[in-house]
Parts: C-alpha cells; structure tokens; sequence
C-alpha cells in the first residue's frame, strides 16, 4: 500500500482543488447547486481517486483510478471552460488553474504510462 499524502501528484490535485473552490465562489448564487456543485465535486475526486488507487493491491487497479482521477480533470476544464463562456469567470482568472490542471494531467499520463509499461 502506498503513503498517497508523499505523492507529488496527490499534492498538487489538493492544490487545484483549492484553486477550482476559490473560482467557485465567483459564480452567481443562483449556480450554487448547478455548476458549482459539479465542479467542485469533479475536482475533489481527482486528489480522492489517487488517494484510493494508492490502496489497491495491484498496478492494475491502480492504474484505473489514476484514469477515473484523468476523467475528472477532463471534466473540471470542461466546466471551468463553461463558466468562461458563460461569462461568469474571465480568462484571465482561469489561466493558473488551466496551468494547475496541465501539470496534473502530465503527471497522471506520465504515470499511466510507466505502470503500463511494466
């Protein structure tokens, strides 16, 4: 069983969750169980999937939550995209979570791959 709070990418998915919950507090109060609610639930299980992944007792397994954790962050720009064109956050605002979320999404692949690969 792995120690998920060493990880860097367990720490730096913490690190966009803190940053999608400062967004969220942008969007009107009428998208407190719409938008709001979704984004932060989907950024919360990207952190919350590495964390159980790292008790699983096979790479495989594993591996599958570092995917489901992928298919979360991919939901999150989804939604932080949304709230753009929506025009409830400026871009200018997004720019260090989209970089937050890059980083998070190399780490996840980098580390996709290399289990894969062994």
């Amino acid at each position: 069983m792995r120690d998920f709070r060493k990880l860097d990418i367990w720490k730096n998915g913490i690190e966009v969750v803190k940053q999608v919950y400062s967004l969220s507090e942008k969007l009107p109060s009428e998208e407190k169980f719409g938008l709001k609610s979704q984004i932060n639930r989907a950024a919360v299980s990207i952190p919350s999937n590495i964390a159980e992944g790292c008790s699983r007792n096979s790479e495989i397994e594993f591996k599958r939550y570092l995917e489901i954790a992928m298919g979360s962050l991919f939901e999150v720009q989804t939604q932080l995209i949304l709230t753009q064109e929506l025009g409830f956050i400026d871009s200018n605002e997004l720019e260090i979570t989209f970089d937050l979320l890059e980083k998070e999404a190399k780490m996840l692949n980098s580390l996709i791959r290399k289990i894969k690969n062994s």
